[in-house]
């Protein structure tokens, strides 16, 4: 298990590239499967759950090919669905949240697969209702193994219908997409997912051949077609870490500008970010935070206390409100965080509380946070990333502690944030990885 070692407290200064967006890449990668032909997929992050995903898929026998650091060639010409039967893809899958990606691609071509049930970030119940509902809704058949854990699924013949979904779950809406398109008929999916990540991935595939349409909104039509073909796609930038180096910057004290962040595809994250009181400016599709010495937490309107809280899109993302909390902790003001979606995911502000933040956990949803004002530095201490946001969250609180901090199962944040040591070091940070 590896470890960071932070000597916190210096200001940072320099540019930042946001890798390509990893929830992205979970949804785009496995759409490979759709397919006989070549798809080409570059901004891949070179993270452990997407570089584990491709493991997955090469183990079907796509052909992969690494074109350069962050470009793939993909061809799934032929793909050994006996696989699925096997212990190391029990193994592997289970491992891996993403995996549950490949059972709409699988559905739709070869009209069965296998599921473990599928691991990830200990962040509270991940319901996985909404996947299988919808492909229940197109016509496949589940079984549920509750001794085994896994699932079984059959799609000999998948018909388009209407749906109302009970979430707008963002892989919940991209597997039933994937399935639909080459469902027999027409597929109406209403509180459909809307997220940049599921608008890429439907554009992609309307460039394979498929045809969905009503795409950037809650209501998707999708007619099935015979067959669908290669092509190219480019991750977006992630934006989750957009928002973790502009409060990275405000935390620490620095300057640091924030290149090629995909703006148009931010939302409301800097706004929310501006109301913390960070101030930024947008450079052409660059963010450049100023050194601030101190920043203001902005009221509601009638005075009272700003409540941050997580919604469907194009509300505020859930994957950055451990962000927020951290980032709130040496404003002046107070701020309610509201995690409505995960019930585990605040669980790591008593490590925050022993760094000497004034933070109340009011509940498993709601943290409310007095801001320090820079009034005391937190202090370094020795703590474990529970998952990958509170990882990051908790590295940016060390970043601007007293003294030496250690964070321990940092394998955690490599699963989302790419070589984040060694450019934080080229921004001027102190950290280094122990075994």
């Amino acid at each position: 298990m590896a470890s960071f070692e932070v000597i916190g407290g210096k200001k940072l200064s320099g540019e930042i590239t946001p890798q390509g967006a990893k929830n992205e890449a979970l949804q785009i990668i496995s759409a490979v499967l759709l397919t006989d032909q070549k798809v080409t997929i570059s901004n891949i992050p070179q993270i452990a759950d997407v570089l584990a995903l491709i493991d997955l898929l090469k183990d079907f026998g796509v052909a992969v090919s690494k074109v350069s650091d962050d470009t793939y060639d993909f061809e799934a010409a032929n793909v050994n669905l006996a696989f699925m039967q096997t212990p190391e893809f029990r193994k592997k899958a289970s491992s891996l949240r993403g995996s549950i990606m490949i059972i709409g691609p699988l559905l739709a071509r070869f009209k069965k697969a296998y599921m473990p049930k599928p691991g990830g970030d200990k962040i509270g119940r991940r319901r996985l209702d909404t996947h299988f509902l919808g492909f229940q809704n197109l016509g496949a058949r589940f079984n549920y193994d509750t001794q085994e854990s896994f699932f079984s699924i059959d799609a000999t013949a998948l018909k388009g219908t209407y749906m109302l979904l009970e979430e707008a779950s963002v892989t919940g809406t991209a597997n039933i997409v994937m399935a639909a398109c080459l469902a027999e008929g027409k597929t109406t999916i209403f509180n459909a997912a809307c997220e940049p990540y599921l608008q890429q991935l439907c554009s992609m595939l309307n460039r394979m051949g498929a045809k969905i349409t009503g795409v950037g909104s809650n209501l998707l039509h999708i007619e099935g077609v015979q067959a669908l073909g290669g092509t190219t796609h480019r991750l977006l930038p992630d934006m989750i870490e957009v928002g973790s180096f502009i409060g990275l910057a405000a935390m620490t004290q620095s300057a640091i500008t924030i290149k090629n962040v995909g703006y148009e595809h931010l939302g409301v994250i800097p706004n929310t970010f501006r109301k913390l009181g960070i101030n930024f400016e947008v450079v052409g599709d660059d963010i450049v935070v100023p050194e601030q010495a101190s920043y203001e937490i902005q009221n509601f309107i009638d005075g009272s206390i700003l409540t941050i809280d997580d919604a469907p899109w194009p509300g505020f993302t859930p994957d950055l409100l451990s962000i927020v909390l951290v980032t709130a902790i040496q404003a002046k003001g107070n701020v309610l965080v509201h995690q409505k979606m995960f019930e585990s995911r605040l669980f790591f502000v008593d490590k925050l509380i022993d760094m000497g933040a004034q933070i109340i956990l009011c509940d498993p949803h709601r943290a409310s946070i007095m801001g320090l004002n820079r009034e005391h530095q937190l202090k370094g201490i020795s703590m474990t990333s529970p998952d990958i946001r509170a990882g990051v969250a908790l590295l940016i609180a060390a970043l601007s502690a007293k003294g030496k901090s250690t964070i321990h199962n940092v394998e955690q944040i490599d699963r989302g944030y790419q070589f984040i040591d060694k450019r934080l070091q080229a921004l001027g940070a102190d950290i280094k990885r122990i075994a």
